[in-house]
């Protein structure tokens, strides 16, 4: 019997490369996203704003017309946006927390009756989602840090229902995401009226993060790995920044100071 998993974010890089993987495993795939997808064998394009309550239900019921269980939901989808704190638009605020986490909740919260003993949920956040935040990269790494927890308090809950939840902490992935950090940076060291020499500065540490990256490829094939672990960890990464963990590793004061040294 074939099973069948939901894939959010699936015209992305990531999502769009593990739609594809799973596809050739032989599994029916949901392919989600307000974007179209790319449908092949076993890949169903599922139209869906997960930012929209609405929309997400009027999905669930195209995905109940495929099937009435699922093995897992991964989520994909997600933005990635830099700013200052106090010089961006409250909208931008409001919307980045939509899609990098109530997007996740509401999904989950409507799939929950497909899923039984055995099903897993997967949940990309970030490398940075358990680190200090870095300047300009606050609003984002708030997002995912709240995503971490909210995956955290979610497998605390499922587990007593037999249903594994597990993130994955990846660190930069060549993906279209990543081409859209870079040109966020440029366009917040051009706007901003408070960091500009510290802003330019930051890209230049920001472009040699970047220089180090993995491809969509390989977080498939990492996804792969743990949704066929019997008892799948619930922290997983790949790829992460040795630089960022050893700056994590320090006193905040000195966090502080060392990036101040660089920027101001």
């Amino acid at each position: 019997m074939k099973k069948y998993m939901l894939i959010t974010g699936a015209g992305g890089g990531m999502g769009r490369a593990a739609a594809a993987h799973f596809a050739s495993l032989g599994y029916g795939v949901l392919a989600l996203d307000v974007k179209p997808c790319e449908e092949g064998d076993n890949i169903t394009y599922i139209e869906a704003d997960v930012t929209s309550e609405e929309s997400l239900r009027t999905a669930f019921a195209r995905i109940r017309e495929e099937t009435e269980s699922l093995f897992a939901v991964l989520h994909f989808a997600g933005i990635y946006m830099l700013d200052s704190l106090v010089e961006m638009e409250s909208d931008a605020f409001r919307r980045i927390l939509e899609i990098n986490l109530t997007g996740v909740f509401s999904v989950n919260k409507l799939a929950l009756p497909m899923l039984s003993a055995g099903s897993r949920i997967l949940i990309t956040t970030s490398e940075l989602a358990p680190l200090d935040p870095l300047p300009f990269t606050g609003i984002y790494a708030v997002t995912k840090a709240a995503l971490d927890k909210y995956a955290y308090a979610l497998a605390m809950e499922l587990q007593l229902k037999g249903i594994a939840v597990s993130v994955l902490r990846a660190g930069a992935v060549k993906t279209d995401m990543l081409g859209a950090s870079t040109d966020a940076l440029a366009r917040f060291c051009e706007r901003t009226a408070l960091y500009t020499c510290n802003a330019r500065r930051f890209r230049a540490v920001v472009d040699r993060v970047e220089a180090r990256a993995a491809s969509p490829e390989r977080i498939a094939k990492k996804a792969e790995r743990i949704l066929h672990r019997r008892r799948p960890p619930f922290v997983n990464a790949i790829n992460r920044n040795p630089l960022l963990l050893l700056l994590h590793m320090l006193p905040k004061r000195l966090q502080l100071f060392i990036i101040r040294r660089i920027l101001k």
